[in-house]
């Protein structure tokens, strides 16, 4: 085992990946010869030369059509889109071919792509870098929408994805690239898609999240566990298709839900998770459920970011409130 950060454990499943499968191949705008403008796919295209690891033009479209027509022909794409608000010009092929392809050719042609896109804010950055789209991608039949928070999840989340048989979107939490490092195996492993994680046992409140979000809920839960409030805690790490069983039979325990996300509010994956619970699990319910969010407003650029994404006194303040709740 090797201690690794995130952005690592990423890299070297792609190692591992394309050593053994020579029909993989990776691409994106600097994928190449720079190793992505986050130094994901460094080393790459010097192990596995040009026609295997190689840089696009700048032109998102071209990115996702080609990677669907190569997945159709017999190549295992993974194919990189620079920043995840980028991603508008190819979401038009990702939604039309290669989520429907499947359905389309009654199941004679498949799509066995991934499709990699730096996910969330965190980092500072400018407009357009900084978006947490899940919901576009959630929402879509035929799609797979996959986020890890660990190393150790990164590393098997993507092979299981370069390995199945349909189009993976798999959103990578570039704020936390190289925060921490993990315990990785040195051998190759999958983790199931569609598998929620429990990181931590609890009895009063149930809280999903998912990405690098789950780090802030850490922080904030340990905040209030020092007054007595006890919180599971759910690594969705699959946002399509939705771990259901895992998260209710925890809210049947604890009798209390709650989402925390970066994402917008209306209408988005915390909306989601709340009426599914609704549905499913009413009458165990003690407390209507709660979502803390980012802001129906476009993310703030660099510096006034922060003020979009749940801090852990804030997540923590709603805990405090929900615990305190009555029918």
């Amino acid at each position: 085992m090797a201690i690794i950060t995130l952005l690592e454990a990423i890299n070297q499943a792609l190692d591992q990946a394309m050593e053994k499968d020579q029909s993989i191949v990776v691409f994106g705008e600097d994928a190449g010869f720079e190793g992505g403008v986050f130094r994901v796919t460094a080393g790459l295209q010097k192990k596995y030369g040009e026609t295997r690891v190689f840089d696009t033009p700048i032109a998102e479209s071209a990115i996702v059509g080609s990677a669907i027509g190569m997945a159709m022909n017999g190549l295992k794409p993974v194919a990189e889109i620079q920043f995840d608000g980028f991603i508008f010009p190819g979401y038009t092929d990702l939604v039309t071919h290669a989520a429907r392809m499947r359905n389309r050719s009654r199941g004679q042609f498949t799509v066995p792509m991934v499709l990699r896109l730096p996910h969330g804010g965190g980092i500072r950055a400018l407009e357009h870098h900084s978006e947490a789209l899940e919901v576009l991608f959630a929402s879509i039949p035929g799609l797979k929408v996959v986020t890890p928070s660990t190393p150790y999840d990164a590393k098997g989340l993507l092979l299981a994805a370069i390995n199945d048989p349909d189009p993976v979107v798999f959103l990578e939490p570039k704020r936390i690239y190289r925060a921490g490092k993990q315990e990785v195996p040195a051998e190759m492993y999958e983790i199931p898609i569609g598998k929620a994680k429990v990181v931590k046992q609890g009895t009063d409140i149930t809280v999903v999240a998912w990405g690098s979000i789950v780090r802030e809920v850490e922080k904030a839960v340990k905040l209030v566990e020092a007054e007595g409030i006890s919180v599971e805690i759910i690594d969705l790490r699959t946002i399509a298709p939705v771990d259901e069983e895992t998260i209710l039979n925890s809210v049947k325990k604890t009798g209390r839900f709650m989402v925390v996300t970066e994402a917008v509010k209306s209408y988005g994956p915390a909306a989601e998770l709340i009426t599914m619970v609704n549905e499913k699990a009413f009458f165990s319910l003690e407390a209507a459920p709660v979502r803390f969010t980012g802001f129906d407003i476009t993310v703030p650029l660099a510096r006034g970011e922060h003020y979009h994404f749940p801090q852990p006194e804030k997540i923590a303040a709603y805990l405090r409130k929900l615990a305190k709740a009555r029918p």
